[in-house]
């Protein structure tokens, strides 16, 4: 998995490519032409890297979070291998965004307002969610921020613990992507919606 952002404005024909969540005084940074590699210190795991002048190299791409095609992946691909980065992309086209169905909804133990959900997002993929909203139920159809969505408002969703409770994603409320909330809670769908189709907005 990885998240993938290109920035024209804010900093001037930039592709971000991020493998995992890094706080800036963790990293270390090695650069060769227009490719810059970004490490943990510690552990040396790579953590993303940046290509500059990005329309040099990919067509096509738009402001914003990007879904790179074949084409990107294996021109980046050829990039990191000239540069001798270790790195290798895989082209992932299944959506961020998706219709999940909850299929399990128990409390989170010592929480008053939380519940541990089993919600199934595409060809039987399960993902273990935790959700805060007062209006989650077992049986309800949902969109899923997947691990790699980018919300509206700029916030990445990363696997992370809420009360030491592992959790894979984020059931999404209206208003969290973007659209009008009418009520309180997460945004329930109709019963027939496709579960694991992309959900646009």
């Amino acid at each position: 998995m990885f998240i993938s952002i290109y920035n024209k404005k804010g900093l001037n024909d930039v592709v971000m490519i991020m493998f995992m969540k890094s706080a800036a005084v963790d990293q270390t940074v090695e650069t060769k032409g227009d490719l810059a590699l970004i490490k943990h210190k510690e552990t040396g795991d790579t953590v993303g890297f940046n290509l500059f002048n990005a329309s040099t190299y990919l067509n096509d791409l738009t402001e914003g979070p990007v879904v790179l095609n074949g084409s990107h992946i294996e021109k980046l691909n050829t990039l990191l291998h000239e540069a001798g980065f270790d790195v290798e992309l895989e082209e992932d086209t299944s959506p961020r965004f998706a219709v999940g169905y909850v299929k399990s909804c128990e409390p989170v133990e010592g929480s008053d307002h939380l519940n541990l959900t089993q919600t199934e997002v595409d060809n039987g993929q399960t993902l273990q969610i935790v959700c805060g909203a007062g209006n989650i139920s077992k049986g309800q159809k949902v969109v899923v921020a997947k691990p790699g969505a980018v919300m509206p408002d700029g916030l990445i969703i990363w696997p992370g613990e809420l009360k030491g409770v592992k959790s894979e994603g984020m059931i999404c409320s209206a208003r969290e992507l973007g659209l009008p909330q009418e009520g309180k809670g997460i945004m329930v769908l109709p019963e027939e919606e496709e579960t694991g189709k992309a959900f646009n907005f």
